[in-house]
Formats: C-alpha cells, structure tokens, sequence
C-alpha cells in the first residue's frame, strides 16, 4: 500500500482562553471570585477595583439610572474610557466603558469619617491555655506535680478527655525524672479538680462521675443518679427504664427527675473550646415579593466594581502599539463582560428556581417542589454541567434564611394520586412527626411511613430510616422518655 495525502473536513470544538476563563469564573463563588479579581487587577495595570467602601444607592439593590453613574465617575481614581462621541473612530475602548456602565450600580462613597473599620475577633482560648492559667494560679500545687499537670493537659482531645492510660504515659517519660504512677495519679486528680468540671476524665463514665461529684451534696436525687452512672450506665443508655425503676425502687416521678438530672451533665466538657469560627456567607441573590409573586434579583453589593484604568488607557490611545497595553486591554475587557455573563447566568438560574418553589417561600420545606437539574437545564436552554456550576456555592437569601442554590433540589417520591413528592419536604414531615410524638410511645419508621402513606405519599419503611439519620435523629427506643 502507496502512502497518499488526503484532504478531510471535521468539526472541532476548542475552549479559547475566554471561554476558559469564563467557565472558571461561574464556578467560583463570591469570595473566590473576589480573591481572583483582585489577583487579576494586581498583573493587568488596565483594570482597577473601587475597593473604597460602599454602599448601595437604594435600598433595593436595583439598577440606577446611567446618568447618576456617569456623575459618581468623575472623580480621577474611578474615572473610565472616554465615550463615543469624545473618542470617534476608538470603538475598542468604547465598547470597554459600556459594559462598565450597564452592568455595575451606583455607590454613595463614604467619608473616611462616616467608615468605621471591622474590629478582629480576639483569637478564642483553647483548652490547654485554659487550664494552664489556672494550674499557674493554684497555690496549693507543688512545682514538681505542675509540671506533671503539664504533661496531662497536652495529651488530652478536643473533647478534654485522656486518651492514654497512665501507665502508658509512664512509659514514655524518661526514668531520669524520677516521675511513678503514684505522681500520675495525683497529678490528674488535681487535673480533675479544674474547670471545666469533667475535664481529665477517662471514659465518659468518669466524666459523669466527676461532675455528679462536684455537686452539692444536697442536690435531689444526685446519689441516685450516681449509682445510676456508677453501676448500671449500660442499662440506662439502652433505656430500659422499667429495669431502673426495679433497681432503684423508685416511681416515674423519681425518675424523670433522675433522667433530668442525668441528661443536663455535659459529656464533652472540652468541646466549648473547640467551637469553629462562624463561616459568612455573601448570597448572590436575594429573593424579594413583588405584587403576591416572588422574585430574585442579584445582589449588586456583592459583585466586584472594575474600571478600565484611563491613565494607561489614555497612553495606548495616544500610541497604539505601546508595549503589552493593547493585549491586557483586551483581557480587560474579557474578564468585566465575563463577570456580567456570570452573573446574568446565576440570576437566570435562581429565577428559574424562584417560579418553581414560589410555595417553599411561603410555607417552607413541606411545600418544596421535587426539581432537578435537567429540568432547570431544559428551561434555560444550558447543559446540565452549568446549572451544577452555577448552583455550587451560590447562595439565595430568602424569608426563610440563606440557602445555597443546591438545596432547592431534589429527589422526588411518587404520591397515590400519580404526582411526586420532594425528598426535602418528606425529611421535613418526618421531622414533625417526631417532634409532636408521643416521648413515651414514640413512632417507629414503620409507624411513621404508615402515617405518610395516609397522606397519600407512598414511602418505604427503609426510606423513612436513611432520611431519619440524615436528620440525625435516634431511633424509637432512644427516643422513649417520660
């Protein structure tokens, strides 16, 4: 076979570096996208950011009026591209200051004295520091066993428990300091004495031991709750309650106030120090009623501002070939109108989403409707794989809090009557139902989706159980109380 040329047409799809960059723009959220904003605007000179601070013009969120942009654009740092008719024939920087002026709202700019800077957060105290600065205070502690107490504070979790015996313990320390298990004991004692009561412990028996103990002696029924702890804690976590009471030799009465008693001791005493920082969300949209309907609308306090720099902007005019300006110009203009493409997408999106769960609004999860995102993808004329982007770490402020965009979808269950259900409000029912039961027959899975078959939603029994622990919520006979 003679080796020939051949002449073949195809189809080929490739990504530009626009619509990459405009791809990984959609996926990011509000943060990150502000973060590479401001990465951008660090190595392209064309591009500023308004980082004075602002606020929106109306209460609304709304568009103004291009005229009162145009005035706050005066000022030299915010100053844009000449417009058509000051610059004729320039149609490259024109198009620039357009879409800097349709899609970015007004601000009113504060004074410096009208700004107040956000104060930091103090670093919160851990555990260790906690106990440290008490064992440096105590007065009756020998140098010797606070070195000791040291040693036991830095083995303990993040719940203020020891993990390691003390005889393991033991073994790691060098013989040369002369440390036996009998200076262990008496050092974690003195650990246990400390606040918060509980800390030290080595099992959550202990735990509930020690804080029983620190109790006033004349507390009702503490020493029946610590015979409780102490002996038959396996038969109490099983709820056996009828073998309690034979034990004991007590009523009902006696031993609600037990199981009172019981359930208000912490068996995490170190857990508060461990609390994770509160994680702030900026919501891209938010939801509004307008004439009995509800709307989305972007939330323009959270876009990044971005100007088109008029000093280099003015340099490149003058001389076209001036070094790189022309190409970072290009980017420029690239990233502001991928910015506004990212956002009309999302606002496109949640408005889609808004129409269908119009009754989620009002009534709350047992009103969602079953979506996914096919439907939303077929709507709007997009693949599935924006929709995903476009709903990941977006977020929706609405009357009923801030949900991410993710949350409006859902699974759906078939009704008696031939329709569906969302996964989402059976969770939501199921969370009511256990809430108005009965603490001493409480309902079984099976019970439960008898009574949602009632209603006409036809669910499984194991159904009911994986959305009962995705709800985090115990089983019938841990939920049997008095």
């Amino acid at each position: 076979m003679k080796p020939a040329l051949q002449l073949k047409l195809s189809h080929q799809l490739k990504l530009t570096p626009q619509l990459q960059q405009s791809i990984r723009l959609l996926q990011l959220s509000t943060i990150e996208l502000s973060q590479e904003v401001e990465r951008i605007v660090q190595e392209n000179p064309l591009l500023e950011l308004q980082d004075t601070p602002r606020i929106p013009a109306n209460d609304d969120y709304s568009e103004i009026e291009s005229s009162n942009h145009e005035t706050n654009n005066e000022s030299k740092n915010a100053e844009t591209l000449p417009s058509e008719n000051s610059n004729k024939g320039n149609e490259e920087y024109d198009s620039g200051t357009e879409w800097q002026q349709e899609n970015f709202p007004t601000y009113q700019v504060l004074e410096d004295d009208d700004y107040d800077e956000p104060q930091i957060p103090a670093k919160p105290t851990t555990l260790r520091e906690h106990l440290l600065s008490q064992v440096a205070c105590s007065q009756r502690v020998s140098e010797f066993t606070r070195k000791i107490i040291t040693l036991l504070i830095d083995s303990l979790d993040d719940d203020g428990y020891l993990t390691q015996s003390l005889d393991e313990l033991n073994a790691f320390l060098p013989p040369e300091l002369e440390i036996d298990p009998h200076d262990l004991e008496i050092a974690l004692k003195d650990l246990q004495a400390l606040d918060p009561v509980g800390v030290g412990a080595r099992n959550l028996q202990e735990c509930l031991l020690i804080q029983l103990q620190a109790m006033p002696a004349q507390t009702p029924y503490r020493s029946e709750a610590f015979k409780i702890v102490a002996e038959h804690l396996h038969i109490w976590a099983s709820h056996d309650y009828g073998q309690i009471k034979k034990l004991l030799g007590c009523n009902d009465k006696a031993l609600q106030a037990i199981q009172k008693l019981i359930t208000h001791l912490n068996p995490k005493p170190g857990a508060e120090f461990n609390a994770s920082i509160e994680r702030y969300v900026i919501p891209d949209i938010i939801i509004k009623k307008k004439s009995s309907v509800w709307v989305a609308e972007l939330n323009m306090a959270a876009l990044p501002r971005l100007n088109i720099n008029h000093l280099y902007a003015n340099i490149l005019r003058q001389n076209g070939t001036a070094n790189n300006l022309s190409s970072q110009l290009t980017e420029a203009k690239w990233l502001i109108k991928n910015i506004q493409q990212r956002s009309q997408t999302i606002l496109q999106v949640a408005t889609a989403i808004a129409t269908r769960q119009q009754q989620f609004f009002e009534h709350g999860e047992v009103a969602m409707r079953p979506l996914v995102l096919r439907e939303i993808a077929e709507i709007l004329n997009l693949h599935e794989s924006t929709v995903s982007r476009v709903t990941t770490q977006k977020f929706m402020h609405t009357p009923r809090g801030i949900f991410e965009l993710k949350y409006f979808f859902g699974s759906h269950l078939a009704t008696d009557t031939g329709g569906s259900c969302s996964a989402t409000a059976i969770r939501a029912l199921i969370k009511e139902l256990v809430k108005q039961e009965n603490t001493k027959k409480p309902l079984s899975d099976s019970k439960i989706a008898a009574i949602l078959m009632q209603q006409g939603i036809v669910v499984a029994r194991r159904t009911i159980t994986k959305y009962r622990e995705i709800l985090q919520i115990p089983p019938a006979n841990l939920r049997k109380s008095f």
